[in-house]
């Protein structure tokens, strides 16, 4: 899941950054309403979060400008005024939630939590590939019986490959996925992370081509024997 954080107190965006990243998010980040406006419009975000008082231009006035050009993913709002008129002003420019400074890291977990969840409903709750299963709610993976534990980059590269299925991705493209715009890695740094993934499936009993490599072009993963598992062919 990739969220934007539009926050103008610097320390503060960084501190929120690095704990949502924690919880296997990426977090892009930028400190002023007109850039979160073009942010928005630049990349596919499953979820923004606003602070109100911004320069440039403030977060009801940009999740208003975002709501009247048709912006529908979730959009949560971050405000240090504790006031009734204060949330209202939020809800009614079409804001989802409202959250108060200062900010319990684990109640803004939970809220982002639900917002996605809300957010997803037609996506399936559980992504399989054979005896490969993946929860998006609880982050666990499994192949068969057997528990996989993954890194927070591992996780994001598997669920990616799990949510294409056949379809290849370019490195490229898995950088823009599972990183961050403010820290993206090398090309090869990806060939290292999907090495790492692999031996923890073979280690759990899986095939050692369950990801392919295909040549000059990228991953995916492979077709399931179709006499066992016909659903997938």
């Amino acid at each position: 899941m990739r969220i934007l954080l539009v926050e103008d107190d610097v320390y503060l965006a960084e501190t929120w950054a690095e704990a949502l990243s924690d919880q296997r998010y990426v977090v892009d980040v930028v400190h002023d309403g007109e850039a979160g406006w073009h942010q928005a419009n630049a990349l596919d975000y499953d979820l923004l979060v606003l602070d109100v008082m911004l320069p440039e231009l403030d977060g009801i006035s940009l999740c208003n400008r975002l709501r009247s050009h048709g912006y529908n993913q979730p959009i949560l709002m971050l405000t240090a005024c504790d006031t009734i008129s204060s949330e209202i002003n939020g809800l009614d420019v079409g804001a989802d939630d409202y959250v108060v400074k200062p900010v319990d890291l684990q109640k803004l977990f939970a809220r982002i939590r639900a917002l996605l969840r809300r957010g997803s409903v037609t996506l399936s709750p559980i992504l399989e590939w054979g005896d490969l299963r993946l929860n998006p709610s609880t982050y666990e993976v499994t192949y068969g019986r057997t528990p996989i534990h993954l890194t927070p980059k591992e996780y994001a590269i598997l669920e990616l490959l799990l949510r294409n299925g056949r379809r290849v991705l370019s490195r490229s493209v898995m950088i823009e996925h599972v990183w961050s715009l403010e820290s993206p890695p090398e090309e090869h740094v990806v060939k290292v992370h999907i090495r790492g993934v692999r031996q923890k499936l073979k280690a759990a009993g899986a095939s050692e081509d369950l990801i392919e490599t295909v040549h000059s072009m990228g991953y995916r993963l492979h077709q399931p024997d179709c006499q066992t598992d016909p659903a997938k062919c």
